[in-house]
């Protein structure tokens, strides 16, 4: 009898046998199922060749993933310039505790003043050291990032710090690994500081004992002024030993992937904050846009800079760090730098000429950091750090998500006119702003095409929903216009129905290989103790990391491309839409709002629902239990400006076709008015919102088990005090917008779900064609696979994932994992039954 592989759930069982019916002599024969699925496969056509590039990674510094993350150094704020700039809680102490033993005293502050290390990093540890009798030491205590300093028993651990003392003898410096209860971790480290010159003191300390919870102290005995910075603790252990590297169970996560490309630093990172350069009055670079070079040369003389996610930014992670960690993993190094135009919400473009001619001619420098020779000025930076060969750029980004469209295109217009004249064959990087639809969107669109721009990077964050509907989006692209570089994408989750939907969304990519030439899920990254953004694809924390289920279908994918796509095509059921039907909801975010004269009408006229508030509101019904409601002057009104998503329900509109209509009124807050239709509960829904994102843009949201999508965007503002005319007509699945009576958008909402998706790929080394099936539905498809007549071998090798689709990868258990195992039955034409809620790739050997 059939016995599943150990590896495999109940569920997967299904995937081995295929549906070949058998019986014992003498016995009925039990009928096999009927496909009700059929791929099939034409090996004669012309295939789309699939780039070597066309899945990469994408590394962003947001939830801690460089400092405290992929960037090994074990001390937080080693340098002392974290501030206010940074975070409302930092200051330059932030993360370090005055401490002292045997009895010794002194006080601990900080400085920025000439005696400063470095121009750009300015601020340092100042110890007023009173211990004239020797034995006391005192000094400061590091616990690292999060939970404390993670160390393995035998590890050895290089630490390194810049001091100089006016203490004419000298001044002791004890180094000591410790928990917190003080108990040693590690022999202790001494040192003699001697003059009052900044000069670099280095040991290692070996670890006695693994922890994740350890602390760094540095005492010093004797009196006088001692001075500190760049206190630093690396393990040994980094990824390919790299000094000043990276933490190596990351890496090597990242590195498993197999990318074809790493694109880096960011993100909204990239092109956000101030636009200035240095302060005029301190030459200090804090809170100013990402400019790379303040992140090569020596690490004590890189500038710091406040994160656009709320944190400090140390740049020990830099350009350098970037560029040799694509090489080590075999990927192309896809740098983005700002347009300077504001992405991300803030939405401002620099009148500062002299500016931008500065950061243009910084990104032809860039490329000569990459590709100079080690004789030019930026070839020979590279040089000195290690690396004097080119690192071979080809490709660069210009922008991140703005939402500005004719003033970023006109920049971009300049970065590219200038990296072209000077660098012909580097490939510059357009985009088209932060939504999949929309103004900007398409404006951006025609301004990339019209002006023969050669790559376009999109990026979205969808419902799972959207994903499966949304297969074909590349199907009608333009082939002979811009390339897509999906920069960044993921379903708004992070559980193996999240996952699957992205894999139903990946066998699109790859059909439209000849379109979409590559796409980096984002993010990569996530510190689970400071997330700024979910979903992520690896998650960890200070000694430990493990892969999403989005990170498993990530690699079964990036390690299974092939070479080129041989057409197929898939018959069988599919979910067709529905009429827009459900509740009506009022709500608000960070304002209030009053609405009044609230109707539902068919067509003809009949009224559904109304509601003039002048009996109250107990009609309708909190949804998010947030926010103020209550009746004021005959109309409803939600006063609290700081209550976000306030959604209140009424009415259970069952008709297709109605209008909604009422009265809506800004008193006060960041935003304007939403009015939802559709609703059906806290998560499913449609609303227009108005005067949302700071009040700059209207949109359109559907939300699909709490996750979001755009349907409609443009710009749009709201006035306080202004009382508009609402009104959302609904006919089946097609929604008209209507704002003071004059169209403002439509849509509709008609796409097919396509829970059963497919795409056949070959391997021209090994010969193998691959059959990648997903099957996102909670029953068994049972598919006739039809390879047109080739002769195939009659085994293969098929790898599976799947499980519970509300299953998610966590510290403490990571259920949903890929099983790999030799299956036979295969032919020319077989029948295969594919589990619920899986991704299968089948690897079949041809003759």
């Amino acid at each position: 009898m059939f016995r599943p592989h150990p590896l495999l759930g109940l569920a997967a069982a299904a995937l081995v046998a295929t549906t070949v019916a058998t019986a014992a002599p003498g016995l009925a024969r039990t009928p096999a199922p009927q496909p009700e699925y059929t791929i099939t496969v034409d090996p004669a056509a012309a295939g789309t060749p699939i780039s070597d590039s066309m899945y990469g990674v994408f590394f962003e510094d947001i939830n801690f993933a460089a400092d405290g993350g992929l960037y090994a150094e074990l001390v937080r704020n080693r340098s002392f310039e974290f501030g206010p700039a940074d975070n409302r809680s930092y200051t330059p102490l932030t993360g370090w505790t005055p401490t002292a033993d045997a009895g010794g005293t002194g006080t601990a502050s900080t400085a920025d003043d000439a005696a400063r290390l470095h121009e750009r990093n300015r601020t340092y540890l100042r110890l007023d050291l009173d211990n004239p009798g020797g034995g006391g030491r005192y000094g400061v205590t590091n616990a690292g990032f999060t939970t404390g300093i993670a160390l393995r028993a035998g590890g050895a651990y290089d630490f390194s710090v810049w001091a100089r003392t006016d203490a004419a003898a000298g001044t002791p410096l004890t180094v000591t690994l410790h928990d917190a209860a003080g108990r040693p971790l590690a022999a202790p480290l001494t040192r003699a500081v001697r003059g009052d010159r900044w000069t670099k003191y280095t040991g290692t300390l070996k670890a006695t004992r693994s922890t994740d919870a350890g602390r760094l102290s540095v005492r010093a005995g004797g009196t006088g002024v001692l001075r500190l910075d760049m206190v630093s603790l690396f393990p040994r252990d980094t990824f390919r030993k790299r000094p000043n590297g990276l933490r190596r169970d990351l890496a090597e996560k990242i590195a498993a992937l197999k990318p074809g490309f790493v694109r880096f630093p960011g993100g909204c990172l990239v092109n956000t904050g101030s636009m200035s350069g240095y302060d005029a009055a301190s030459n200090w670079p804090r809170a100013r846009s990402y400019q790379w070079k303040d992140t090569v040369g020596p690490v004590e003389t890189r500038a710091t800079n406040a994160n656009f996610w709320g944190y400090n930014q140390s740049y020990g992670l830099g350009y350098y760090e970037y560029f040799q960690f694509a090489e080590d993993i075999g990927a192309m190094p896809l740098p983005v730098v700002p347009a300077l135009v504001t992405g991300c919400g803030q939405n401002q473009a620099t009148a500062d000429e002299a500016l931008l001619q500065r950061h243009i001619a910084d990104t032809l420098d860039l490329i000569e950091f990459a590709n100079g020779p080690a004789s030019s000025t930026w070839g020979r930076l590279r040089a000195s750090m290690g690396h004097p060969r080119p690192f071979g750029l080809t490709h660069l980004a210009v922008g991140n998500e703005e939402n500005l469209p004719d003033a970023y295109f006109a920049n971009f217009q300049r970065f590219r006119a200038a990296i072209e004249a000077a660098h012909p064959g580097i490939t510059v990087i357009g985009n088209s702003g932060p939504d999949d639809a929309g103004a900007t969107f398409d404006r951006l669109w025609q301004l990339n095409r019209d002006a023969g721009v050669d790559m376009v990077d999109e990026h979205y964050y969808n419902s799972p929903a959207w994903f499966l509907q949304n297969t074909t989006r590349y199907d009608s692209y333009d082939r002979a216009g811009p390339k897509v570089f999906l920069g960044e994408y993921a379903s708004q989750g992070n559980k193996l129905a999240n996952s699957l939907a992205e894999a139903a969304y990946l066998t699109g990519l790859e059909r439209n290989a000849d379109v979409v030439r590559m796409a980096s899920y984002a993010p990569l990254l996530a510190n689970v103790d400071n997330v700024q953004w979910r979903p992520d694809l690896i998650w960890f924390d200070n000694d430990e990391s493990w892969g999403s289920t989005s990170y498993q279908v990530q690699k079964l994918f990036m390690n299974n491309v092939g070479d080129r796509t041989v057409p197929s095509r898939v018959t069988g059921p599919s979910t067709a839409p529905t009429p827009i039907t459900g509740g009506i909801g009022l709500s608000t975010w960070a304002t209030s709002a009053t609405y009044d004269d609230v109707r539902v009408t068919t067509p003809d006229g009949t009224v559904l629902f109304a509601d003039d508030f002048s009996a109250g509101a107990d009609a309708w019904t909190p949804l998010a239990n947030r926010g103020s409601w209550s009746v004021v002057d005959g109309a409803y009104t939600q006063s609290d400006t700081g209550a976000q998503d306030t959604l209140v329900r009424a009415a259970d509109v069952t008709a297709s076709d109605y209008d909604l209509t009422l009265k809506a009124r800004k008193n006060a807050g960041a935003e304007g008015f939403l009015v939802a239709f559709g609703v059906k509960d806290s998560g499913n829904f449609y609303w227009w919102n108005l005067g949302g994102w700071n009040n700059t843009q209207g949109a359109v949201e559907k939300a699909t088990n709490g996750a979001k999508e755009t349907l409609v965007a443009k710009p749009n503002r709201i006035t306080t005090g202004t009382t508009y005319d609402v009104r959302v007509q609904v006919r089946g699945t097609k929604v008209t917008l209507f704002l003071d009576g004059q169209e403002w958008a439509s849509f509709t909402d008609d796409r097919v779900t396509r829970t059963f998706t497919q795409v056949v790929t070959r391997d021209d080394a090994t010969g193998e064609l691959i059959v990648k099936v997903v099957n996102a539905q909670d029953r068994p498809a049972v598919t006739r696979v039809d390879l047109g007549g080739l002769r195939v071998r009659d085994r293969a090798r098929m790898t599976v994932i799947t499980g519970d689709p509300g299953e998610q990868n966590t510290r403490s258990a990571e259920p949903i994992q890929p099983a790999t195992r030799t299956v036979g039955g295969i032919a020319g034409t077989f029948t295969r039954t594919f589990a619920p809620n899986s991704v299968t790739f089948l690897r079949i050997r041809t003759k």
